[in-house]
């Protein structure tokens, strides 16, 4: 009866840790999104315009390695 006591205080122990360990991992995962959220909500400024420089930057890259380089 002892033994059976014993095993149940494990159970409830093991449960009641595993339920904590949960809901700390969903606070902290919580508290990640919103220390993230700042940094996607602000909004590009103006004056940069990521796409013509991403396609100017893809340019020069295909320029350097592209066929016309393989030649030299």
């Amino acid at each position: 009866m002892v033994a059976i006591a014993h095993f149940a205080g494990l159970v409830v122990t093991t449960i009641l840790a595993a339920a904590a360990a949960v809901l700390l991992d969903w606070i902290l995962l919580r508290a990640m999104f919103q220390l993230m959220r700042p940094a996607t909500a602000r909004a590009a400024s103006p004056r940069s315009n990521f796409n013509a420089e991403l396609v100017h930057g893809t340019r020069e890259i295909a320029r350097h390695f592209g066929p016309a380089a393989l030649r030299r």
